[in-house]
């Protein structure tokens, strides 16, 4: 599960909206800044289920669940490559039987493959957007502890 650390900056009965702060693992990301997590934008509001009764100010912890986040990563990487390859083979196959140049042929319908690949993720999106596998959630509130060394005595 991935977890990530926030503040509930507003609440509803049964929504909250947390802060969260990017984390040292999106830093280290390459596809950082072409995920929604713009270059100067470190902090970022979620809007999640108020599953824990909690309330503004409070300090939680959200999750996001592995498996769906793997499939999603799946769809948006290697899917569109692999109709690329099966686009390419397939016109590379064709071409002697149409008398067209192999490269060609296999480059024209490897891309329209290509782009059929994202022409089924856009319609795939609206459905997976509705599904609270993909969502985040609350997973715990976190007691705000100040460090001994940060205290007055």
């Amino acid at each position: 599960m991935i977890t990530e650390n926030g503040i509930v900056t507003r609440v509803d009965p049964t929504t909250a909206w947390v802060k969260t702060t990017r984390s040292g693992a999106c830093e280290s990301c390459s596809t950082k800044n072409s995920c929604g997590t713009a270059k100067n934008m470190k902090e970022h509001t979620v809007t999640v289920k108020n599953t824990l009764r909690v309330q503004k100010g409070d300090h939680v912890v959200i999750g996001l669940e592995t498996k769906p986040m793997l499939y999603l990563t799946f769809l948006l990487y290697v899917f569109p490559i692999i109709l690329l390859i099966i686009g390419a083979v397939i016109g590379n196959g064709l071409a002697p039987f149409l008398q067209i140049n192999p490269s060609l042929l296999s480059m024209s319908i490897g891309f329209s493959f290509f782009g059929l690949a994202f022409f089924f993720i856009r319609k795939k999106q609206a459905g997976l957007s509705k599904n609270n596998a993909y969502k985040p959630f609350l997973v715990r509130k976190r007691s705000h502890v100040i460090p001994d060394s940060c205290s007055t005595l």
